[in-house]
């Protein structure tokens, strides 16, 4: 008899534990690993690195200026093009002061036309005189108007000039914001590739930054389980830091993938394996505690 009842009492445990299991499996509807948008920045200029002072670990801010490439030889190329557009505006013409000596002239032969004209009406010029001081004036008018269209020419060639110049500016300036070295988002620094005093080329990864302010949990629904799903849906995010140290957050859903596939290996359950599943992407606000590849729970 105490041996059947130790029996019974064991047996009686093992269905309590086991049922307890079963329930304790049952309280999420997926599962997954947390990830986060991570960037590879790498070199837009060639040249030495000559500062990059940042480390792993670091959190840093878009647009924040973490190091430079040498620029000696772009910014002095860039002075030499600012003073030949100095130069170039110095030499443009006045048209005006180019051509005042000439107007004077017109003027007073325009005077001394009037002049003749009232003599020659009162018969004591002849009409020669008159002839030819409009004829003068006539000279010295296309005289103008050449001499007009030329400055008009030059101005032009010059400001012509002066326009590729500062399309060569706008060039460098480019190439020397390219020497600065940013992040394109605010983020943790996940890695870094270079050191200062190396060498950059176009296109060498710096450092890599993830942004670990908002992070998304990547888990995998059935078909079945989409049906009451859709993209802005809040629902429940559990971080499982090990043990019986949970942190539960807001989540929402961002994304779900058009395309079925396999199972991952990450999916507890055996029902679940033998299905084809949807990946979809939970996001939420990172509190600085829930880390890039710590495991997760979703709550419908």
């Amino acid at each position: 008899m105490k041996s059947l009842y130790k029996i019974t009492f064991f047996t009686a445990v093992t269905i309590i534990m086991a049922s307890s299991c079963g329930s304790k499996e049952n309280t999420f509807d997926a599962t997954g690993f947390f990830e986060a948008t991570e960037v590879t920045v790498s070199s837009e200029a060639n040249g030495r690195i000559v500062s990059f002072d940042i480390s792993e670990g670091q959190n840093i801010y878009a647009d924040e200026i973490l190091g430079c490439i040498d620029s000696v030889q772009l910014y002095l190329s860039k002075l030499q093009i600012e003073k030949n557009i100095e130069a170039l505006k110095t030499s443009i013409p006045n048209v005006n002061t180019q051509t005042a000596s000439l107007r004077e002239q017109i003027k007073k032969q325009k005077f001394e036309r009037d002049r003749v004209e009232n003599i020659v009406k009162s018969e004591a010029a002849p009409m020669k005189q008159l002839d030819d001081i409009n004829s003068a004036i006539s000279v010295m008018e296309e005289e103008l108007k050449a001499a007009e269209s030329n400055l008009e020419n030059n101005i032009a060639s010059v400001n012509a000039q002066i326009a590729a110049y500062e399309m060569q500016l706008a060039q460098i300036e480019d190439r020397l914001a390219k020497c600065m070295i940013c992040s394109p988002i605010d983020g943790t620094v996940l890695s870094k590739y270079a050191q200062a005093g190396e060498l950059a080329t176009a296109g060498k990864p710096l450092f890599k930054v993830a942004d670990t302010q908002h992070l998304y949990l990547r888990a995998y629904f059935t078909l079945s389980q989409l049906s009451n799903m859709k993209i802005g849906q809040k629902v429940k995010v559990m971080a499982d830091f090990g043990g019986n140290n949970i942190r539960e957050y807001d989540g929402t859903i961002t994304w779900i993938s058009e395309k079925s596939e396999f199972t991952p290996k990450s999916i507890l359950t055996k029902n679940d394996r033998a299905n084809l599943v949807y990946a979809v992407k939970i996001s939420i606000e990172n509190d600085g505690y829930v880390k890039i590849g710590m495991y997760g729970e979703v709550i419908l």
